[in-house]
């Protein structure tokens, strides 16, 4: 398993802290990554995509980077 990005790590350690306490629960990054992308699409895109577009798509590729990051784990 490969280093994750500090963005990364940040979500995962805030996740785990809040769920089970336990640092080492990798088999959790596949939900931590469908959470990220519902909540870029429930949160970002209904709120900027129409007045700031290009701030949209780039909050959005920023967060949908971090969640294809802990996929690949």
């Amino acid at each position: 398993m490969s280093e994750l990005s500090p963005q990364a790590q940040e979500v995962f350690w805030a996740f785990n802290q809040a769920s089970s306490g336990k640092p080492d629960d990798w088999h959790y990054l596949p939900a931590i990554a469908a959470a990220l992308r519902a909540a870029a699409d429930q949160v970002v895109l209904p709120k900027y995509q129409y007045a700031e577009w290009e701030l949209a798509h780039a909050i959005c590729e920023e967060i949908f980077a971090i969640a294809d990051e802990l996929e690949a784990q």
